[in-house]
């Protein structure tokens, strides 16, 4: 195994640790606020914020892996197109050697299985390259726009039924254009349109 194949296998072990971490933290997070509950109803105000201090430090605890974890695996994945592009490289220089062989015998047959061969993995090597670009600029999970994120936490939220109270106030409603009522009857005569 190759020094960027171990890294990769450390970086995804790394990744996985952290995610039952955060996983642990949620349960123990959830036994203190249980603890809360309890001690709440028996009287023992004092020892109740103890056990709530307990719960939000492992919430936040929680968060703090999951921030890591999704850091780590984005890592992973440019680790993962190094690996392929690598790999595609080799192949290809490998392949160029061969060609380079069948020059020089001019063995017209073996020419042309090189130059399959050679194409082959230059539409691969292609494919991969391209995937590859459009995983790394769309992966990052640090990297995306508040606005799309606060939007999906929002749209979550509306069909759980919850009502976001956090940090993102008015700030998905403010972002948020409302569409023009001829816009949406377009809409609605289009999509009854297809049903039909």
């Amino acid at each position: 195994m190759s020094g960027l194949e171990n890294s990769l296998f450390q970086l995804k072990f790394t990744t996985k640790q952290l995610s039952r971490q955060a996983t642990r933290s949620a349960k123990e997070a959830e036994s203190e606020k249980k603890k809360v509950k309890k001690a709440l109803q028996s009287g023992h105000n004092d020892i109740a914020q103890i056990y709530a201090q307990n719960a939000i430090r492992k919430e936040q605890e929680q968060l703090n892996l999951l921030r890591l974890s999704s850091r780590i695996d984005a890592v992973a994945s440019r680790i993962q197109t190094a690996v392929t592009m690598k790999t595609v490289t080799k192949n290809m220089s490998m392949t160029v050697k061969g060609m380079d062989k069948a020059m020089q015998s001019m063995n017209l047959e073996q020419m042309t299985m090189v130059m399959d061969k050679f194409e082959q993995q230059f539409e691969d090597l292609e494919s991969s390259a391209d995937y590859y670009q459009g995983v790394a600029n769309d992966m990052s999970a640090v990297g995306q726009p508040q606005s799309e994120v606060n939007l999906l936490m929002q749209q979550m939220a509306d069909e759980a039924g919850v009502e976001m109270k956090h940090k993102m106030g008015d700030t998905v409603a403010n972002e948020l254009t409302p569409v023009p009522v001829a816009q949406e009857e377009g809409l609605s005569k289009r999509l009854r349109a297809l049903r039909n």
